[in-house]
């Protein structure tokens, strides 16, 4: 587990953090040509390819260390299977995962270390476009995606990676947005 020492934490200031399952490189790199691609048409920014197993929630960086260590303890590598793309009110385009027990739980387990509690029902996904879109400009998102990557639908894959990102949701370039430590999952 790569996490940095908290002796060299000098700030209590609080910031928003993260926590991500990461996929792992070949789909990574599916998604990101999505990424790329519907930022470009769209106007959207780029950023890791990531599925968000606990929101953003301030905290400080010693405190979220903390809570990152603890939710990783015992924590098994889990498959994820891809359900559909479909699109976020407002605007977003997502691939939408499968919510097994697997995924569920996990996100369940890692919410709990940090105290995080769910707006709404967790939906597990993986963005691949950020930004506001018209109710046209979805349908033509949804159909790029499809045109792309034809076969992401029903695709699975072993999520092993754990990453604590430091994710300012104030900052709509997401450029700000820092990795702060990652932690492997070990196999079942």
């Amino acid at each position: 587990m790569e996490i940095p020492e908290t002796t060299t934490i000098t700030t209590a200031q609080k910031h928003d953090y993260s926590l991500w399952a990461m996929p792992p490189e070949e789909v990574a790199s599916r998604a990101k040509k999505l990424i790329e691609s519907l930022g470009s048409e769209f106007g959207g920014p780029q950023f890791e390819p990531h599925v968000t197993v606990v929101g953003a929630i301030a905290l400080t960086e010693h405190d979220a260390l903390d809570k990152f260590r603890s939710a990783c303890e015992g924590l098994k590598a889990y498959t994820a299977t891809v359900d559909r793309v479909a699109t976020r009110t407002g605007g977003g385009v997502l691939v939408l995962l499968h919510p097994t027990s697997e995924v569920m739980e996990t996100s369940e387990h890692c919410s709990g270390h940090f105290g995080h509690k769910h707006p709404n029902p967790y939906m597990p996904h993986l963005s691949v476009f950020y930004g506001e879109l018209t109710d046209d400009e979805k349908k033509r998102a949804e159909e790029k995606v499809k045109k792309l990557d034809d076969s992401i639908n029903g695709l699975t894959f072993k999520i092993s990676c754990l990453q604590l990102w430091k994710t300012d949701t104030q900052d709509k370039t997401l450029k700000s947005w820092e990795k702060i430590a990652e932690c492997s999952l070990s196999s079942n």
